[in-house]
């Protein structure tokens, strides 16, 4: 059994993601001693980018969001500012509807008009659905402070028919996740605000003065998101991270001595937990039985992505933008999918194009259970007709992500205000993570970097 001699650390960050690896990069500007601990054999969680055959594939996240600057800010102070390039034009993304793909219409905030032509020249939207999304002008403002799910609130503003085809799919749909059920309080805060201030979304988005900038709303790096890991853990040292290492236990009151899978023994005055909230859960469970139900309620969704490669002139379709998503009830088996190739500059050889599709979430929970063939034929089942694909793929890659979303469903709030509340019962103990206060690159950079500064 090994024992960490003299001073005890100031803290130790169980998991090694992005959440974990920014509240290390915080420690160490602060000068604090640390080390980081993660059960996988490599750093970043679902942050994974490989090189095939000349082709990057990112499995996971492939976009750092320009508006929530806190992950590109991350990356330019680890010596990666040269590096972060924009989508390529045209920034155009699509959603399939009868069978066929729709722009999404130009002039719209996450599908929110702002301008009237495009709305009304789109077929996506039968006349009385754009009818209905117009009125959405005359809506009375709501006024009580209750969560509301993000169906719930697109169907009271816009109707069901904008429900179904914008709110699903794309807002519900970059969460994998149901879109009566996640809470619009926990992960659209800016919608409950505009309709507040303004009383109308229509109305709020079209005052708004930003304009969006000439690189799109997006930016990643060219060898995929797991350049910013790997430069991470460079400017980090190896020598605080320890991978393949699973924390057990949590003992004492602080100063805290963490139990690891292989019998080593770390003292430490802090622990910040970011881990998923069942991992947490697990971890703090003899410590606290009421604040490891609470993390333990966090639900969770499984996705698989399925990366193809083909030859260029397989696939007819021009492939001019990012991809498309699907609505529930186009029932293709897929909730969306990306043309790599197309919206990352040098993501494929010349004469090349990479496809990605996203399977499963919330709404086909079970969709890990199939094994890998049939995942790339369902993939190529919804493709084929769309992008009118001929022959077969040059090689396909599955990537199958368990337990790996976090949904923020309606009630998140008030779960996550009774997680702080049990925590200060517990001096130096922390969380933080996608799980509890934000599911994005961006969000959780912010988080685990503001985790780290709660340390005394």
């Amino acid at each position: 059994m090994v024992v960490s001699s003299g001073m005890a650390l100031d803290c130790v960050v169980i998991g090694g993601g992005i959440a974990g690896l920014a509240a290390a990069y915080e420690l160490q500007q602060r000068g604090a001693s640390y080390v980081v601990l993660d059960a996988a054999p490599r750093p970043g969680g679902v942050i994974l980018s490989e090189q095939i055959d000349g082709f990057t594939i990112d499995a996971g996240p492939d976009a750092l969001l320009i508006q929530k600057p806190e992950a590109i800010a991350l990356c330019k102070a680890i010596g990666l500012a040269d590096r972060l390039v924009p989508t390529t034009p045209p920034r155009q993304s699509f959603i399939q509807r009868a069978g066929r793909l729709h722009p999404l219409p130009a002039g719209s905030v996450l599908g929110i008009p702002t301008s009237v032509a495009p709305f009304l020249r789109t077929r996506l939207f039968s006349p009385i659905g754009k009818m209905r999304m117009g009125a959405e002008l005359f809506v009375p403002r709501r006024t009580d402070d209750r969560d509301e799910s993000i169906g719930a609130f697109m169907t009271r503003r816009f109707g069901r028919e904008a429900t179904e085809y914008l709110a699903e799919p794309l807002l519900a749909g970059i969460h994998a996740g149901d879109v009566d059920r996640l809470s619009l309080k926990s992960l659209f805060p800016r919608f409950i605000d505009a309709e507040r201030k303004h009383g109308s979304l229509i109305r709020a988005f079209r005052t708004q003065s930003s304009q969006p900038t000439a690189d799109g709303a997006f930016l990643s790096l060219p060898g995929g998101l797991s350049e910013m890991v790997c430069a991470l853990v460079r400017h980090l040292g190896g020598e605080h991270l320890r991978l393949s290492t699973r924390a057990t236990a949590i003992e004492g009151r602080g100063p805290f001595v963490v139990h690891t899978a292989t019998a080593d023994r770390l003292e430490t005055r802090a622990v910040i937990i970011a881990t998923p909230s069942y991992a947490a859960a697990a971890l703090l469970r003899d410590r606290d039985a009421e604040l490891a139900a609470w993390c333990d309620e966090v639900p969770y969704a499984s996705v698989a992505t399925v990366a193809l490669a083909f030859n260029r002139d397989s696939v007819a379709h021009p492939l001019n933008g990012s991809g498309f998503v699907v609505p529930r009830a186009e029932n293709t088996g897929i909730l969306a999918a990306s043309w790599l190739s197309s919206k990352w500059p040098n993501r494929a050889p010349a004469g090349r194009a990479l496809l990605r599709t996203f399977i499963g979430g919330a709404r086909d929970p079970r969709a890990l259970d199939d094994e890998d063939p049939e995942l790339v034929s369902r993939s190529l089942n919804a493709l084929r007709p769309l992008l009118g694909i001929s022959g077969e793929p040059l090689f396909t890659c599955v990537y199958r992500w368990n337990r790996a979303n976090a949904q923020h469903e309606v009630g998140h709030a008030a779960r996550l205000g009774a997680i702080e509340r049990a925590l200060s019962r517990h001096p130096g103990l922390f969380v933080t993570g996608s799980g509890f206060r934000g599911v994005g690159i961006p969000d959780c950079v912010a988080d685990g970097r503001r985790t780290a500064r709660l340390l005394p």
